[in-house]
């Protein structure tokens, strides 16, 4: 299966369990591959990185939001955290960035 299609079935899983695709993160080799997939990734942000990943957001209970950092993968891994409604964004911002990181050494790990 192809990374494209594989993207394509990861978003349509998650937006089917109320998901929302809000960021692309994007090896700038990957991207040439990726653009068939514009009409998926409809208004995320396309965000150039060392990784193929999508990010998702949706709201979680006790008024928090979830994210979820899903590679782009057919081996499934993902990393999860939920926020707090008092939370800055800059602070959410800082804590994406250290789940963006992990993923990058897991898939440096696994030769990904």
């Amino acid at each position: 299966m192809s990374q494209t299609d594989i993207a394509k079935q990861i978003i349509t899983t998650y937006e089917g369990h109320g998901w929302e695709l809000r960021r692309v993160l994007l090896r700038p080799s990957s991207r040439d591959e990726f653009k068939s997939c514009a009409d998926v990734f409809r208004e995320a942000a396309l965000i150039d990185a060392e990784i193929d990943a999508l990010w998702f957001a949706r709201p979680s209970h006790a008024k928090r939001e979830a994210w979820e950092l899903r590679l782009i993968s057919e081996n499934a891994y993902a990393l999860f955290e939920a926020f707090e409604a008092e939370e800055t964004e800059e602070q959410r911002e800082d804590v994406r960035r250290e789940m963006e990181n992990r993923m990058r050494e897991h898939t440096a790990g696994n030769g990904t």
